[in-house]
């Protein structure tokens, strides 16, 4: 990808339809990024609008998305992509918001996807209960990684689906709201699903244009970004993770959005939970003070610079969770959105267990393995639509590095249907290992990106 100068866009008008039809068609939008071509800023306003519209079929816009993965896009592609995502609908603007005649501290955090990664969860109600807002605009899952809203909508009643005034007035009240996009991006949201099943998920470009459409529409103030790096994330190399990483921090700052980014190491899943519900019953554990140490030190990190991102610093956020302040956040969201906490989450019908054949150290878990296992247990979507099961999921018995005894259980995985199970663990295998001696340690915390770093 050829790096540019990000500038500020400019296509927030409406697009006139026919004219722009008469203008272009897709078989010569898709040739152009085929061969390697530019998509001019005219084209690319016009094909966004089109798709949203529905003026463009699925199987044409799968087709250009695909030319993308392969061709990928300039600087200045990306800049007008996601301009023109952001166009497509609404743009919110919480400026005028205040508590206590004091104006909101705005900020938000997204990750690139990765296996495990439920830290959205317990990260949220931490800075709720250091005096941030979050208006958290949330994704379902994408290819092997699960989704914000996939894993919180497995509590009983709990609703993303919000209105702008349902979420100004939580934001004013309680501090936080995670809700779908509805009408901000809506190319966006169709893109993202067609992405989903059309292995066009590992694409920079798209990647880039998608975190921050939604994000830049969002209002958010300010914004930290935790680019992963690794076997299990989109972008496997750390020098295609900072190029991401400072894409994303350039598009933010181009429209005004006050945008750092952390480079976090996913070679091995989060925590010991994968899925959508056992994902949250893992958040719980960190809420009440307890969990795995890497989703603690995960959680901890980001909240620190999502709070100096947003101009706070008296509360420390490790205090939050040993006090009980953010557990009593994250109680007050779920209630606003109509979740019921004392209802049990629900837990696949079905399971199976892989034990270990020999004694030893457990090696590296590979995440990738792991997320698609999880996937095929039907925790994610291999159709645009389709429901995924709350209670798929696995858990993870040793982390790499602890002691195995032979017979031990390593792994746990559980569905509602049985059918899954073989293909699940035909996924996992080959994914890990048990030796005499521990992986070499990795850093959870590679680096951080701002607009002024760019090394």
């Amino acid at each position: 990808m050829t790096h540019a100068t990000f500038d500020a866009p400019q296509p927030d008008r409406a697009f006139d339809a026919p004219e722009s039809d008469r203008a272009f068609d897709a078989p010569t939008v898709i040739r152009t990024k085929r061969d390697g071509g530019a998509l001019s800023d005219a084209a690319i306003d016009w094909v966004i609008d089109a798709y949203t519209h529905g003026r463009i079929a699925d199987a044409q816009m799968s087709a250009l998305l695909m030319a993308i993965f392969l061709r990928g896009m300039s600087g200045a592609e990306i800049t007008r992509w996601t301009a023109a995502m952001i166009a497509s609908g609404e743009r919110f603007d919480f400026g005028d918001l205040r508590r206590d005649g004091t104006p909101l501290a705005l900020v938000d955090k997204h990750s690139t996807g990765g296996v495990g990664d439920k830290i959205t969860i317990p990260l949220v109600p931490v800075v709720m209960a250091c005096g941030g807002s979050v208006p958290q605009a949330a994704g379902r899952g994408l290819g092997h990684t699960g989704g914000t809203l996939d894993k919180l909508e497995s509590i009983a009643g709990f609703t993303a689906e919000l209105s702008e005034d349902r979420i100004r007035q939580q934001l004013r009240d309680i501090g936080a709201a995670v809700f779908a996009a509805g009408e901000l991006a809506p190319a966006d949201r169709k893109i993202y699903a067609l992405r989903d099943v059309t292995a066009t998920t590992e694409s920079l470009p798209l990647i880039a244009s998608s975190v921050m459409s939604k994000k830049i529409a969002e209002g958010t103030r300010a914004l930290v970004l935790d680019t992963k790096v690794g076997a299990g994330a989109f972008l496997k190399t750390e020098a295609e993770s900072r190029e991401l990483a400072r894409t994303m921090v350039e598009l933010g700052a181009a429209h005004g959005v006050a945008t750092r980014a952390v480079l976090t190491d996913m070679n091995t899943p989060l925590g010991r939970a994968v899925g959508n519900a056992v994902e949250v019953a893992e958040s719980l554990e960190v809420l009440a003070g307890g969990g795995p140490d890497d989703v603690v030190e995960l959680t901890l990190t980001l909240a620190r610079e999502m709070l100096d991102a947003a101009g706070l610093d008296a509360v420390d956020p490790a205090q939050t969770l040993r006090d009980g302040t953010a557990m009593d956040q994250f109680r007050r969201l779920v209630a606003a959105q109509g979740g019921d906490l004392a209802k049990p989450l629900p837990l696949g019908a079905h399971t199976e267990t892989v034990s270990a054949t020999r004694g030893g150290t457990m090696g590296d878990i590979d995440a990738m393995a792991v997320g698609l296992a999880v996937w095929r247990l039907g925790a994610g979507r291999s159709e645009p639509g389709q429901r995924v099961q709350f209670g798929a999921g696995l858990r993870i018995h040793r982390r790499p590095g602890e002691p195995v005894a032979a017979g031990a259980p390593l792994f746990t995985l559980y569905t509602d249907t049985p059918q899954r199970l073989g293909a699940a663990l035909a996924e996992l295998d080959g994914g890990w290992t048990v030796g005499d001696h521990p992986p070499p340690a990795r850093p959870l915390i590679i680096d951080r990106i701002t607009s002024r770093s760019r090394a």
